[in-house]
């Protein structure tokens, strides 16, 4: 085969591998979570410029069995990304990195001062806000399952976290701890 052959299958299996993540070998949860530049400020006017309801932040910390569990058993479901995905532009946040972020005001703080800043005190957290930076709702811990999850979505996409707790919008998804 000719040289020019070649680059033209090396450049195909790469730009198969970089539109099908799950194909390289990725966490299929992966693809749950937007990239971004970590300028949250930016992400809530993007989110508003496509006409969602604004940015899903989920605070995990390396080696958290509960995050672990969460991306393997509920996030990683293509159901769940396709919700969220729809409602939210979503981002993963590290509760005790160190980079550098830009919070909702504009500041630059650490990912670990962000999550301070929104007191969040464990990790996994689920952080919803609105696309005017107003908090919608907030999830500490992992649900007991992808039913649990998804119901939390529609808490927060059919408005009823302005009503009611989720607890009593789902009273069957916790047990008291």
């Amino acid at each position: 085969m000719t040289l020019v052959l070649w680059r033209s299958i090396y450049l195909t299996l790469l730009l198969c591998l970089a539109c099908f993540p799950h194909v390289a070998g990725a966490n299929s949860a992966d693809v749950f979570f937007d990239s971004s530049l970590g300028d949250y400020a930016a992400e809530l006017k993007v989110a508003q410029q496509q006409g969602k309801r604004g940015v899903l932040l989920v605070f995990e910390a390396e080696g958290c069995p509960y995050c672990r569990r969460m991306r393997e058993q509920v996030l990683s479901l293509q159901s769940a990304q396709q919700y969220f995905r729809t409602h939210f532009n979503i981002f993963a946040v590290d509760f005790l990195g160190s980079v550098t972020v830009t919070d909702f005001a504009g500041k630059d703080v650490t990912e670990k001062a962000f999550a301070r800043a929104l007191r969040i005190r464990g990790t996994p957290t689920f952080l919803f806000i609105s696309v005017d930076g107003k908090e919608l709702a907030r999830y500490t811990g992992a649900t007991r399952d992808a039913a649990e999850f998804m119901a939390l979505g529609r808490y927060v996409v059919e408005g009823h976290h302005e009503k009611m707790t989720f607890e009593q919008y789902y009273p069957t998804g916790r047990s008291p701890r």
